[in-house]
């Protein structure tokens, strides 16, 4: 049925070319003015169908042969890449079909193609002219159909870009559509892209390692944390069951920093699967460690000194 819709409009749209090509005209018996108005309608009104149908084709096998993969798995990775590519291919072929329309159509015309002719005649000067003009554009095209062959970045990516994180939303062939975490859309030229360093989290697995730190005073007892961490990781369905560790890396004269890694299957779940250790964590030592938050400490070594020196400052 949704086949039938597809093809319905520009079908009709061919059968009535003909119709007034090959039918309505020989009965008729127009005059020449009216038979050449008829007669070039009828022509754009083929042009137009078999445009419109090669586009719907197009469509029709792109969306038969991607059905075969889920977007929305956990498992992503090949169905990005093909809905990447076909995308973006299909755009240019879709494009092109449209110029190619375009140009036949206008070529019916004969002041029309003795325009073209001259114009193609005295080109060199004016393509010179329109390639410095346009070359950011081209080089905006260009850089579209690098992505979509060497696919730095493909459909539902994570990324971290601008100091924003979110999902690769929409490519084209001049631009890009990040979603990010707060629902706003980052719009970027395909160029930045090539040319710019980003982070892809889920370049070549949907699957994610997340971190959190805390940081604590040198009293904290380690493997006390390191067993409440395993207990909340394992009492959360965010955690793949994975990677599990926390490691003190780094020290400084008032405070140690430990950082839990832990994993998860996609970014989503990863990024709540931090926040979730991380507020646990905190209440663990707020409840369990007050004394070990992270402090600065003054050490007075002779009380009458401190004293003396409070009065004679008052």
């Amino acid at each position: 049925m949704n086949f039938l819709k597809r093809y319905i409009t520009p079908i009709l749209l061919l059968l009535v070319g003909i119709f007034l090509s090959k039918i309505l005209d020989p009965i008729l018996d127009f005059n020449s003015k009216t038979a050449y108005v008829i007669g070039k309608l009828s022509s754009i009104l083929i042009i137009i169908s078999i445009a419109w149908i090669l586009i719907s084709t197009l469509k029709f096998f792109k969306k038969e042969y991607l059905e075969k993969y889920d977007l929305h798995s956990q498992d992503n990775l090949n169905a990005r890449k093909l809905y990447t590519q076909f995308n973006i291919l299909e755009r240019i072929i879709i494009f092109i079909i449209v110029i190619l329309a375009i140009g036949v159509a206008l070529m019916l015309f004969e002041q029309v193609r003795k325009f073209g002719l001259s114009l193609f005649a005295s080109a060199g000067i004016a393509g010179i002219i329109l390639g410095f003009a346009a070359q950011k554009a081209i080089a905006t095209i260009l850089a579209g159909l690098q992505i979509a062959i060497s696919q730095p970045i493909r459909l539902d990516d994570v990324l971290v870009v601008e100091g924003e994180w979110g999902w690769v939303e929409e490519i084209t062939l001049t631009f890009v559509v990040v979603r990010l975490w707060d629902k706003r859309r980052l719009v970027l030229p395909t160029t930045y892209f090539i040319e710019r360093p980003f982070q892809n989290w889920t370049r070549t697995t949907a699957e994610i390692l997340g971190t959190v730190f805390i940081y604590t005073d040198y009293n904290i007892p380690f493997d006390e944390l390191r067993k409440e961490l395993t207990r909340l990781l394992e009492s959360t369905p965010l955690w793949d069951g994975q990677t599990n560790v926390l490691q003190v890396t780094d020290s400084k004269e008032n405070y140690v920093e430990i950082r839990a890694l832990m994993s998860a299957r996609n970014s989503p779940e990863a990024w709540d699967l931090r926040v979730f250790i991380r507020e646990n964590l905190i209440t663990f030592i707020q409840k369990n460690y007050p004394e070990s938050f992270a402090k600065s400490r003054v050490i007075i070594e002779d009380s009458t000194k401190f004293e003396k020196a409070i009065k004679h400052n008052i």
